[in-house]
This record gives C-alpha cells, structure tokens and sequence, in this order.
C-alpha cells in the first residue's frame, strides 16, 4: 500500500512539473532592445554590460520578466553576475520598463540583488536592493517616472 502511494505521489509530482509553464521570454526583437535600454552588448550570442568573459564568476546577461504594476505589462530586469565586476554582492540588475511608444526605458540601475516587496508607491512595487551582509537594505519607491531610494 505504501509503495502504491509512494509511486502514484511521485508520478503526480513528474506530471506537474512536466506541465509547469516556463518563463514567459521576449520576442527576438524586444530581446534585443530590452539589452540594448539596459547598455549591454552583444557578444557573439551573449549580452554583456561588465566584460568578465573569462572567469567563472561569471554569467553573462539574462532577462526575467515581471509585471510590477499589475497593468499586465511585464517589465524587464536585466541581470548579469561576477564576482571581478560586482564584488561580493556579484550581482547587478537594470531594471526597463516599455513606454506607451513600445520603447524600452530604465527605471532602475543598481549593484545587487533587486527583490519586490509587497509594498507599492504609485501603483508599482516598491524595490529593495539588497547584497552582503544582514541589512537593512536599501528600498526604492516609484515616483511616477523611475525608482528613486526612500
């Protein structure tokens, strides 16, 4: 009875995470400026802002996609991580957003971790960076514009 419920448990657990969607990813085109708003270049089929392409401290950037004012659109965190680059911390994010022309803009640019809070200042999330250590960290607020620090 036990290995029935053990098995039948474990092909429940393959079956969900089988039918997990994955990351939603920008088009090609959006990809490409999401990089290009964020200041990084491209690198054979790499973006890099830091040039740490030697060391394996490194990761050269990615995107994760976030709506972070519930207007269903998704803004971009643009990330790259090294430790010759960003120290300790190893991590730095710019953060775009897409205006009502379809461009990509920043609205935040900082070493560290960016991590949501479930506070909000003008609709948006309110941001805290953090990076080594115990804190406190810094916070940003939307000001209607970009994230400013509190």
């Amino acid at each position: 009875m036990m290995k029935a419920l053990l098995a039948a448990s474990a092909a429940a657990l393959s079956l969900a995470v089988a039918n997990a969607a994955a990351p939603a990813q920008p088009s090609a085109a959006d990809r490409a400026a999401i990089f290009k708003a964020a200041g990084f270049k491209a690198k054979g089929d790499m973006y890099v802002r830091c040039d740490d392409t030697t060391t394996q401290s490194a990761q050269t950037g990615w995107i994760e996609l976030q709506d972070l004012n519930g207007d269903g659109t998704d803004e971009a965190w643009v990330k790259e991580s090294s430790l010759f680059c960003y120290g300790n911390t190893a991590e730095a994010f710019v953060l775009v957003g897409k205006d009502a022309k379809g461009i990509w803009n920043v609205l935040l640019d900082e070493v560290g971790v960016g991590v949501p809070l479930e506070t909000k200042h003008n609709g948006w999330l309110d941001i805290e960076v953090g990076g080594p250590g115990m804190g406190p960290f810094p916070v940003y607020r939307f000001d209607g514009k970009k994230y400013k620090r509190k």
